[in-house]
């Protein structure tokens, strides 16, 4: 029983930019598309589009407030410059 030497594999380039790929399995599938589900009732759309803009309502004013701010400063800024 002699030692069976392993066979050395010697990869050759050859330029070729396209690589084989025949021996991959899988791949990509598209996602099944979900099934059509009918809008929300009008009741319900109003009621969810009224508890967000309450949750907005003082950040949108505290915003606004800073915005303007910010404009009396450059306007008082800009004054006193002429």
């Amino acid at each position: 029983m002699g030692k069976q030497k392993k066979e050395k594999i010697v990869y050759i380039d050859d330029g070729r930019t396209i690589a084989d790929m025949s021996n991959v399995s899988g791949g990509f599938r598209m996602p099944e598309r979900p099934k059509y589900v009918p809008p929300a009732p009008l009741k319900e759309q109003l009621s969810t589009f009224w508890n967000a803009m309450k949750m907005m309502f003082l950040p949108m004013l505290a915003v606004v407030g800073g915005i303007m701010l910010i404009f009396v400063i450059v306007l008082i800024a800009f004054s006193l410059a002429y």
